[in-house]
């Protein structure tokens, strides 16, 4: 990766200090989508915080997408959620079990229908899909243009553009 980078000496120093944690750990699409909206606009350390409280509320830590869709806002509220978010993890409950989301379903669609299936749920929105496609699905294409990282480092989309070229060469 450093060579990647030899041009750039603030991407090389981030490349050699840093070493990206290995991709689908998790198939759980359902409980990785509900960990993004708890995220969603707080510190990490805030929303581990908070995501680790919300899996108290229910057995083995696991949210139960019939118990948290019949949950009422109040316990939700107790762990710290925002009553906005606790509405979109109802939802995204309310979904999965009308439309399980699960890995293997979702595998088989192009980006594009992932990100129209999922956004249809209150709360979801393009970002998160995308974050959904390149950490739990592990779709190799995927570029989050609104993600805020991405607008503010033009210079790798540049260095992935011109790797690309040479790659197609």
């Amino acid at each position: 990766m450093t060579m990647l980078f030899a041009n750039d000496t603030t991407l090389q120093a981030i490349s050699e200090q840093i070493t990206l944690p290995a991709l689908g750990q998790s198939q759980d699409v359902y409980l990785a989508l509900l960990e993004s909206i708890v995220s969603q606009q707080l510190s990490v350390k805030a929303a581990d915080t908070i995501f680790k409280r919300f899996l108290t509320l229910f057995e083995n830590a696991y949210p139960n997408p019939l118990l948290l869709q019949e949950m009422s806002l109040e316990s939700l509220r107790s762990v710290g959620l925002s009553r906005q978010k606790a509405t979109y993890l109802q939802a995204v409950a309310t979904f999965h079990l009308a439309d399980s989301i699960d890995f293997k379903a979702l595998e088989t669609k192009t980006e594009t229908e992932i990100i129209t299936h999922l956004t249809a749920i209150k709360g979801v929105g393009k970002w998160t899909v995308e974050m959904l496609l390149i950490f739990v699905l592990q779709r190799p294409d995927v570029l989050s243009v609104d993600d805020l990282g991405i607008q503010h480092r033009s210079l790798a989309c540049r260095y992935v553009w011109r790797w690309k070229d040479i790659l197609a060469r």
